[in-house]
């Protein structure tokens, strides 16, 4: 076995062994449903910033904006702004009233004052949905990694991913999981950081010089829109799926829950956006040095639609292919995206646990109820049931590009929880059928035209867009507010006026 290989499975090993042993404090403290699925609200606004920064720092940030970067330049350095602008929608809008509406699904929050079993089965479709297409990304990324350094086959690594992740989710629940994050956080922003000092050093800390080079071997075009995107309304689309896709990101979402108050709440989106802010200005400047030291040819001969873009090139700044410098710094890229992987994947499975544990079979089958110790139950079979789909869907999507398939899931939830989520705070007149007509409507949409693009069909698609965000967002609003228009009010301004103070107070919110 060569040394990068050996390095590679002693860091594996010891991000396995920290996190495992996370898990196991975590699953000490984790008694209740509390617990479960919002932390026992125990986190500081600064810690749930870095899970919220570890959550949202995805494999489709980490390796898939490097590799668009990397292959296409300025269009891929549009999925890193559209990213990050999309937290100020949270932070103004979404954040403060969302935390103090619900408990632990957005189900809780968008059913308070409706009709609860059809908005909670409404609200389950869309974040199984969103789950699923972020899953699959993750795990792309996670077996590319693995192959890639440590030789294992690309399947055999998403068996392993998955196990890990049941592992988190089944023992410590979102306490674990949180910190997960919140480790992973700060292997992330560390690993960057050497990353750029190196780039810094090589390039005499001259952007210029950086970018020069760029344009020497890719030509001027590079750093100008239309290398990936040749139509200027398939970008436009890319860009409003992206920016408001994060405010209706059902794990992203939950994450309100974990704090005690709503300064709390306001405090880590804050903090998120300025680790996120600064991640995604570090993550531009690796693309483009990708570009420049690595190369298209050799990042495409890696596979998996430039996502190993990242690890490349810090084989490159360690020494190069071959050498012990550049072995083990690749290696330690390798273990930190890995560990980013296993951290997103938890908090996915955790969310899709949790809505049908607590959303279906606890509030609509059995009308909630239920004791704690079968809700347990409940959840962690559903953990064990995602994560084998996810296993078996991220074994058919091998060569996306994960920047690109995870833009899916934040088309589905722009398009079908962010509408409901705003009217249900701040409309008096919206309704239970123009809920769920937005939720499956904007769902529906979503996945069809995604289903009908030419990144799944070719050549032969009938959607001519990459992404479904120009048609199925507008779509979602709008049925949102011609069924709630056309349909009778429902009798329920003593709880309009009961959540309006809850939302915007934090009044009665646990």
């Amino acid at each position: 076995m060569d040394t990068a290989k050996l390095f590679g499975i002693i860091l594996f090993g010891a991000i396995i062994a920290l996190t495992m042993y996370v898990t196991y404090l975590a699953s000490k403290r984790t008694t209740g449903t509390g617990d479960f699925y919002a932390a026992g609200r125990s986190l500081t606004g600064f810690q749930n910033g870095l899970a919220i920064a570890g959550d949202y720092l995805s494999a489709a940030s980490f390796l898939g904006i490097a590799g668009l970067v990397a292959l296409y330049g300025y269009d891929g350095f549009m999925y890193s702004i559209g990213w990050l602008m999309g937290y100020v929608i949270v932070l103004y809008i979404v954040a403060e009233p969302f935390r103090n509406s619900g408990n632990f699904t957005v189900a809780d929050v968008i059913s308070y004052r409706l009709k609860q079993r059809p908005v909670r089965t409404s609200a389950a479709v869309v974040t199984m949905a969103i789950t699923m297409f972020y899953m699959i990304s993750q795990l792309v990324g996670a077996g590319a990694i693995i192959h890639l350094l440590v030789g294992i086959p690309y399947e055999v690594s998403l068996i392993i991913v998955g196990v890990l992740m049941m592992i988190y989710v089944t023992l410590g629940g979102m306490l674990a999981t949180s910190w997960v994050q919140i480790i992973k956080a700060v292997l992330l922003m560390s690993c960057m950081l050497i990353m750029l000092i190196f780039i810094a050093v090589l390039f005499k800390f001259n952007l210029s010089s950086l970018f020069g080079d760029v344009i020497d071997k890719n030509g001027m075009e590079f750093l100008t829109p239309g290398k990936l995107y040749t139509n200027p309304i398939d970008l436009l689309s890319l860009g409003l799926t992206l920016i408001l896709g994060t405010a209706g990101l059902s794990h992203l979402l939950v994450r309100f829950f974990t704090v005690p108050t709503a300064q709390a709440a306001r405090s880590s989106v804050v903090w998120g956006m300025v680790i996120i802010g600064s991640f995604y200005f570090v993550i531009a400047i690796i693309g483009f040095a990708s570009a420049s030291l690595v190369g298209e040819e050799a990042i495409n001969a890696a596979g998996g639609g430039g996502n190993m873009a990242a690890p490349l090139l810090g084989q490159v700044l360690g020494g190069g292919a071959g050498t012990i410098g550049g072995e083990i710094f690749m290696a330690g890229i390798s273990a930190v995206a890995f560990a980013t992987i296993v951290a997103v994947v938890a908090g996915l499975v955790i969310t899709g646990a949790g809505v049908f544990a607590h959303d279906i079979y606890t509030n609509v089958i059995k009308r909630g109820e239920v004791d704690q110790r079968k809700q347990f139950q409940v959840a962690r079979i559903t953990a064990f049931v995602i994560g084998v789909v996810s296993i078996i869907l991220g074994i058919l999507a091998k060569n996306f590009n994960v920047a690109q398939l995870v833009t899916y899931a934040f088309a589905v939830g722009a398009s079908s929880n962010l509408p409901v989520i705003i009217f249900s705070i701040y409309w008096k007149r919206f309704n239970t059928p123009g809920a769920v007509a937005a939720m499956l409507t904007g769902t529906i949409t979503s996945v069809i035209l995604i289903l009908l693009s030419p990144n799944i069909m070719g050549e032969a698609a009938i959607y001519p867009l990459s992404n479904p965000g120009i048609v199925s967002i507008p779509l979602g609003f709008i049925a949102a507010v011609v069924v709630t228009l056309m349909t009778k009010p429902e009798d329920n301004d003593k709880m309009y006026a009961e959540m309006s103070v809850r939302s915007h107070t934090g009044l009665g919110a646990e």
